[in-house]
């Protein structure tokens, strides 16, 4: 019996632990900048990350190394923490992703995030040839030119804040594109810099148009500030990962509590079973016992009856008859 129970203990172990190293993380969060993830050289930022409502706790990192730790305010419908930069600098300018913890887990860290920091350097000059205004299938070549010198540029193209051509150049660089389509119409500007995080002042925006393309509203870019460009979350995107972050923690922890009932129903049982088979076998010791013990007792009874019996008789014959002087 000891060892039925040993042997159940030890397989309830075995699937719990399995369970747990099936999956030791949990989805990944959302991270993102606001108002942008190029901020002008002083300016405060907000660095806010997202995940499921089961998170305790949030971890920033910087660089590979931990910036700042936050929990999310309770009872709120999202579980997200923003990290706050009252100024930012080069000392602040570079790749951050955040973790979030749940329970005894932690999950995968976010997408990288890149800070950038503006407004290091001398204003570039931004021209486009054979000029702003193509046609259809044209090729054009954007050109940034840095009087005091940089070693690498940024191409950027309003509204469209992930699309980023670099090019290495002393002075200047080259971008060229083409055979154009209605997609590259839009305001572009160039930055100067000697780091991918630490950049120069915007240049002056180049807008280049294309005739004939404005029908295509879907390529037409969003238009944004001088220097934001603002990051687009998605709603939809956000509440799937939420949602499956939480039910797959849920479902871990519903087969948890499930294996440990069953596991703890079959030990009451071997339990309950091994006490009633003890008490059948006393109870089976007990009774030759009794018996024995009464067989005993009538024995001696009888044996005392006996000795009364003839101590009577011995008695009468002793005592004399009326007729004896």
């Amino acid at each position: 019996m000891l060892l039925t129970l040993t042997a159940l203990l030890y397989l309830g172990l075995c699937l719990t632990q399995r369970i747990n190293t099936g999956k030791q993380t949990l989805p990944k969060p959302i991270i993102w900048a606001k108002p942008s993830s190029r901020v002008p050289k002083g300016n405060p930022v907000s660095i806010w990350c997202q995940g499921p409502q089961s998170a305790s706790e949030y971890q920033l990192y910087f660089e590979g190394s931990l910036f700042a730790l936050e929990r999310p305010k309770p009872r709120t419908l999202v579980s997200k923490v923003k990290f706050f930069i009252p100024q930012m600098t080069s000392n602040t300018a570079g790749r951050y992703y955040c973790f979030y913890q749940s329970g005894e887990l932690q999950s995968e860290h976010s997408d990288l995030l890149v800070l950038v920091v503006t407004g290091m350097y001398d204003i570039p000059n931004l021209q486009v040839h054979p000029g702003p205004e193509v046609t259809l299938e044209e090729k054009v070549t954007f050109f940034c030119h840095l009087e005091a010198g940089t070693s690498k540029f940024f191409l950027l193209k309003e509204g469209e804040p992930n699309h980023v051509q670099q090019r290495h150049g002393n002075k200047k660089a080259e971008f060229p594109m083409g055979p154009v389509t209605g997609a590259h119409r839009g305001t572009y500007r160039c930055f100067g810099s000697y780091n991918d995080y630490v950049w120069s002042f915007p240049s002056e925006p180049v807008t280049l148009l294309i005739p004939g393309s404005e029908g295509n509203t879907s390529l037409a870019p969003t238009p944004t500030s001088l220097v934001y460009w603002e990051y687009s979350l998605s709603t939809k995107e956000s509440g799937l990962q939420k949602d499956s972050a939480f039910w797959d923690h849920t479902t871990q922890n519903l087969i948890r509590i499930g294996l440990a009932c069953i596991v703890l129903m079959v030990l009451v049982w071997l339990l309950a079973e091994d006490w009633l088979s003890r008490k059948r076998e006393k109870e089976g010791t007990n009774r030759p016992a009794s018996w024995e013990y009464r067989r005993r007792w009538r024995l001696r009874c009888s044996l005392k009856e006996e000795q009364r019996d003839a101590i009577s008789m011995g008695e009468l014959k002793a005592t004399p008859g009326p007729g004896a002087i």
